[in-house]
């Protein structure tokens, strides 16, 4: 899988600099692809790590060529809705609304939006006001943070 590879190389040179790989995604198009990749750092994230971290991927890349085709390299924090990559992350956010796209459907669904409710090695469970839903991560197309606005001062 091409996401493997390309986090195999980001990941060792994202550390290095002195921040989280919060993960990537690969998004071959027609004429070219999108690479995204998100980094973290408790502090936050600025628009001069995303050069920093950017500069360093690209001249990565330049050298090993993964990409054969033309692409786009987009550097971002994961933002407030985070993509969720790993069960890691997913057992960071128990308590917070999740929206989760599946390859195959669990219960008669394959758009869910719920609460996590728990990880475990074998599934993550998501709840709302009518059912449970239990997966595996590796059902998991997209998952991404929902969250609410409920003490955020305007």
């Amino acid at each position: 899988m091409k996401e493997q590879q390309l986090t195999e190389l980001i990941q060792p040179v994202i550390e290095d600099l002195g921040f989280v790989f919060w993960g990537l995604e690969y998004l071959p198009q027609k004429n070219n692809a999108i690479l995204r990749v998100y980094i973290d750092h408790e502090q936050g994230v600025g628009v001069d790590d995303c050069a920093t971290c950017s500069h360093e991927i690209s001249g990565l890349l330049e050298v090993e060529d993964p990409i054969k085709s033309a692409y786009v390299l987009e550097v971002s924090s994961p933002g407030i809705d985070r993509v969720l990559f790993t069960r890691d992350q997913y057992a960071q956010y128990i308590g917070e609304k999740v929206q989760v796209k599946l390859a195959q459907p669990v219960a008669g669904a394959r758009n869910i939006k719920g609460i996590i409710q728990s990880v475990s090695a074998d599934e993550i469970v998501v709840a709302n006001e009518v059912t449970e839903y239990g997966f595996a991560m590796s059902n998991v197309m997209k998952a991404r943070l929902k969250p609410t606005t409920a003490g955020v001062k305007k």
